[in-house]
């Protein structure tokens, strides 16, 4: 995270009232409900875990069982049984 100077963007007046507050304090001003951006939507780790989920209940539907996928894709068994379960999910809500 970038910090910017508050003499820099905002009003003397402004700075004197925060300054009654907390004085010399770092603060941390939360963007607006309608300015956040999701999760994952300034990069494609979205996507990328998406493709990841579903190559993992590919191989799962091929056969593989738990253990060989946590080996293969680096992550716990409980991981992996979490991942298969939403995508059954997925798949049964697609069919409905």
């Amino acid at each position: 995270m970038s910090y910017v100077k508050a003499e820099n963007i905002l009003p003397y007046e402004l700075i004197e009232q925060i300054q009654d507050y907390i004085d010399g304090t770092s603060i941390y001003i939360p963007k607006k409900e309608e300015n956040k951006s999701p999760w994952g939507a300034k990069t494609n780790t979205r996507l990328e875990l998406e493709q990841r989920n579903v190559a993992i209940y590919k191989r799962y539907s091929q056969g593989k069982n738990y253990r060989i996928l946590a080996a293969e894709f680096y992550l716990s068994e409980k991981s992996i049984q979490r991942i298969v379960l939403e995508q059954r999910r997925k798949d049964i809500n697609k069919s409905e």
